[in-house]
């Protein structure tokens, strides 16, 4: 009789919070079937925020550049984007702070 190689176990990193839902199963009742539909809701919405925040420093770095881009620029872009520079960072802050604080 061959000897058969062992198994490998598989193995996977999951956060701590993560939960493992069984995608095949139906829900036992409809309110398990609203709490797991809330869960994707949120976990999207935090995805997209973190978008959203990268947008915002691309955004910034792209202003700060036309704001010292010089006489290539009008005078009130230039203004206009330096001050854009000067908020969106601020801005994409505030949005990190309100998504770690409804998690």
């Amino acid at each position: 009789m061959p000897k058969t190689p062992p198994t490998k176990p598989d193995l996977r990193l999951v956060s701590a919070e993560a939960e493992i839902y069984d995608l095949m199963r139906t829900p036992v009742t409809t309110a398990d079937r609203v709490k797991r539909l809330q869960m994707e809701a949120r976990a999207l919405a935090v995805e997209q925020v973190d978008a959203l925040e990268k947008l915002l420093m691309q955004a910034s770095a792209m202003a700060q550049e036309i704001a010292d881009g010089g006489d290539a620029y009008p005078v009130g872009a230039r203004e206009l984007a330096g001050r854009l520079a000067a908020d969106l960072p601020a801005k994409a802050q505030t949005l990190k702070a309100i998504v770690s604080r409804t998690l």
